[in-house]
C-alpha cells in the first residue's frame, strides 16, 4: 500500500513524502505539486503505520482547499484525517470544551461585522459611512490576528481612518467589543483568540488536544498570522511532528496579518528541521518561468523554478510571453478580447483562458469588451455557482422530480427540466445575464452527462447538494476573470495579465518598500498561473501612466514587445517614476 503513495513522485517530492518525522519545512514553488506532496505524505504515513488517521491534523486556509485535501486523501484510501481551516479546527475545539468549562453553550458567531459596527457607532453618537465601516472591520481583523490590544493599535495608527480621528476610532472599537459581549457573540478572530486562551489557561484541555492530534501539516505556511502561529504552537506543544509547506514568493496577504518570516525562519526556530525545496514546475512552459524567475531574482526565500522534462522549451521571439502597450483602458480591453476571440477560434477551451487584474474595478471594461464579441465570462468573487438563481431553481425541480417514477434515463429528465427553464442546444449569441444563465444550466446538464453509469436521479441530486455544501463547484465553459488575490491556487493554460502599469500594479497606495514588494509577489502569482501562453498589457490612459517598474526589472530578454495601438517602442524597458503622490497612510488591504 505504501508504494501507491510514492507513485509518480520526483526525487524531491519523494524525499518530502518519506520524511515522516518532523520538524519538516517543504519550500514548494508555484506549480511544483505541493498539495500532492501533502496528501501523499499523510497517506504514506498511514500506509506504513507511522500515522493513525484520527491523530493527524492537516490545516489550510480555505474550506475549498480543505475539501480538496479530503477528496485527495479519500482517493488514496485514507479516511478520518482532520483536514480543516484554522478557524474550523479552533471552533470544533471550542464547541467541544466550552460547555464543560463555562457551563453554557458557545456564543454565536457575528454574521455581519459591518452591521454590528454600525450599531456600535450609533451607541457612541457617530455615523461613519459604509466604506469607512468596512475599513474599520478590516483593521479590527488585522489588530486581532497580529495580537495587538486596542491601545497598542491606536499608538501605531495616529492618523485614524477616513473622517474618524484616532480617538473616535478607539472609541468605536471599544463600543464594538462591548456590544458584542452584551449580545454574547464572538467574531471569527475571537474564535482563534478564545481557543488559544483556552489551551493556555486549561492544562487538561491542552493535554486532551495533544493526545488527540500528534501529527500536524500546515499548508500555505507563508500566510500564517502571529495569532495562527501561536495557536499552532499550542496545538503542537513540545512535540516535533510538524510539517509546514509554503512559498515565500506567494505571500500576498501581509495586509491581513500574514507573516512569511515564520516560514523563512522555520529552520532557525527548529534546530533539527529538515528542509526540502521543490523547484520543478509541472504547470508552466520554460518561457513563462523565465519571466517569473526574473521578477523574483534576489528576493528573500525566492525559489528558482525549472520546467519539468517534456514541457515546451520555447525561446523564439514569436513564442515568448508578450507585453503590449495601449492608448487607454478601453483599447486594452478590446485588444485583449480580440486575442481571446482568436484563441477561441483556434479551438482553445474557454475554461483554459483567464484575464487577471489587480483590482475589481478593472473588470468592467474587459467584461464589456468580451460581451461585445459574444464571449461568455465568469467573474470570480461573484455569487457561488450553487447560489445562482438558475441553479437553485433547477435543483428544486430536480428534487421534486425524484418522487415520480422515471421512464427514461435520469439524464433525459435533467435535460427536459433544464430545457423548460430556457436551456437551448446552442448558447445565446450575446453575452450578459442571459448567457450567464445559459452557462449555469449547461453546467448542471454536463454534470448529469458525466455522472457514473447507473446513478439515479436521487443520487444525482444528493451529489449536487453535497457539492454545494463542500463548495465543489463545476467549471463553467467560460473565460475566467479574476483579481490576482482570487487567482491564487488556480491555474489556466492561457493567461492575460492586464493593467501592468504604475498605479495599477504596483497599486497607487503601495508606497513603502514592503508594500511594493507585496505587489511584486502579486505579479508573480499572476505570471505563474499561466501554463502555455502569457500576455501582459498596460494602458497609458488620460493620466499618462507609465509601464510598471516590474516590467523594467523583468527586462526584454524574456518578454517580447507588441504594438497594441498608436503606442510604440518597447514598453518593458521604459523607466518608471519613483515619486508617489498618494498619501503614505493609505495601506494596502483596504477592501473594496
Amino acid at each position: 500500500m505504501s508504494d501507491r503513495a510514492l507513485e509518480g513522485l520526483d526525487d524531491r517530492q519523494r524525499e518530502a513524502v518519506t520524511t515522516l518525522r518532523g520538524p519538516v519545512a517543504v519550500l514548494a514553488g508555484a506549480g511544483t505539486g505541493k498539495t500532492r506532496v501533502i496528501t501523499h505524505r499523510i497517506a504514506y504515513g498511514v500506509d506504513t503505520g507511522a500515522y493513525s488517521p484520527g491523530r493527524v491534523m492537516a490545516v489550510t486556509f480555505t474550506s475549498k482547499a480543505a475539501g480538496e485535501m479530503r477528496a485527495r486523501l479519500r482517493a488514496l484510501g485514507v479516511e478520518g484525517v482532520a483536514a480543516r481551516t484554522f478557524h474550523a479546527a479552533a471552533l470544533a475545539q471550542l464547541n467541544y470544551f466550552w460547555p464543560s468549562l463555562a457551563g453554557d453553550t458557545m456564543p454565536a458567531i457575528v454574521d455581519n461585522k459591518v452591521r454590528l459596527l454600525a450599531h456600535a457607532a450609533d451607541l457612541i453618537g457617530i455615523q461613519p459611512d459604509t466604506p469607512t465601516l468596512r475599513d474599520v472591520a478590516s483593521e479590527i481583523e488585522w489588530r486581532k490576528v497580529t495580537m495587538r490590544s486596542i491601545d497598542q493599535y491606536v499608538a501605531e495608527r495616529p492618523n485614524g481612518i477616513g473622517r474618524l480621528n484616532v480617538g473616535r476610532l478607539a472609541d468605536l472599537q471599544r463600543s464594538y467589543e462591548k456590544l458584542k459581549d452584551e449580545r454574547r457573540q464572538v467574531d471569527f478572530e475571537d474564535v482563534l483568540l478564545a481557543c488559544a486562551g483556552m489551551l493556555e489557561a486549561e492544562p487538561h484541555v491542552a493535554r486532551a488536544v495533544h493526545e488527540q492530534y500528534r501529527h500536524f501539516t500546515v499548508d500555505e505556511f507563508q500566510d500564517v498570522s502571529p495569532l495562527q502561529h501561536r495557536l499552532l504552537e499550542l496545538w503542537v506543544g513540545d512535540r516535533k511532528d510538524i510539517c509546514v509547506v509554503g512559498d515565500a514568493s506567494q505571500t500576498i496577504y501581509s495586509f491581513a496579518g500574514a507573516d512569511a518570516t515564520f516560514l523563512l525562519d522555520f529552520s532557525s526556530r527548529h534546530d533539527d528541521a529538515r528542509v526540502v525545496r521543490l523547484e520543478t514546475n509541472y504547470r508552466s512552459d520554460a518561457a513563462i518561468l523565465a519571466v517569473a524567475n526574473e521578477l523574483m531574482r534576489g528576493r528573500p526565500g525566492a525559489l528558482h523554478l525549472a520546467a519539468a522534462k517534456g514541457t515546451r522549451d520555447t525561446q523564439s521571439p514569436q513564442s515568448l510571453p508578450s507585453v503590449t502597450a495601449y492608448v487607454d483602458d478601453e483599447s486594452e480591453a478590446r485588444g485583449v478580447a480580440r486575442r481571446i476571440a482568436e484563441q477561441l477560434a483556434a479551438g482553445i477551451d474557454p475554461r483554459s483562458i483567464a484575464v487577471l487584474y489587480r483590482a475589481h474595478a478593472q473588470s468592467a471594461e474587459i467584461v464589456r469588451a468580451l460581451a461585445d464579441l459574444g464571449i461568455a465570462a465568469t467573474v470570480l468573487g461573484g455569487k457561488r455557482f450553487f447560489e445562482l438563481p438558475e441553479v437553485r431553481q433547477a435543483l428544486m425541480e430536480l428534487r421534486a422530480a425524484t418522487v415520480a417514477p422515471i421512464a427514461t434515463g435520469f439524464v433525459e429528465t435533467v435535460r427536459d427540466i433544464l430545457r423548460s427553464r430556457g436551456l437551448t442546444d446552442e448558447p445565446p449569441a450575446a453575452g450578459g445575464a442571459v448567457r450567464d444563465a445559459w452557462e449555469a444550466r449547461a453546467a448542471v446538464l454536463r454534470l448529469a452527462e458525466e455522472a457514473p453509469e447507473g446513478m439515479s436521479l436521487r443520487e444525482f441530486t444528493d451529489d449536487l447538494l453535497r457539492r454545494a455544501r463542500t463548495q465543489d463547484e463545476p467549471s463553467l465553459r467560460t473565460v475566467t476573470l479574476a483579481t490576482l488575490h482570487a487567482a491564487k491556487g488556480l491555474e489556466w493554460d492561457h493567461v492575460h495579465l492586464i493593467g501592468f502599469a504604475e498605479g495599477q500594479l504596483p497599486i497607487g497606495y503601495a508606497t513603502t518598500f514592503e508594500q511594493v514588494d507585496e505587489e511584486r509577489r502579486l505579479a508573480y502569482v499572476g505570471i505563474t498561473r499561466a501554463g502555455r501562453t502569457l500576455s501582459v498589457s498596460w494602458a497609458r490612459g488620460t493620466r499618462e501612466r507609465q509601464p510598471s517598474r516590474f516590467l523594467r526589472e523583468i527586462g526584454t530578454r524574456t518578454l517580447s514587445a507588441r504594438d497594441g495601438s498608436s503606442s510604440s517602442g518597447a514598453p518593458g524597458v521604459r523607466r518608471a517614476p519613483t515619486r508617489r503622490t498618494v498619501p503614505a497612510d493609505d495601506r494596502p488591504g483596504r477592501r473594496g
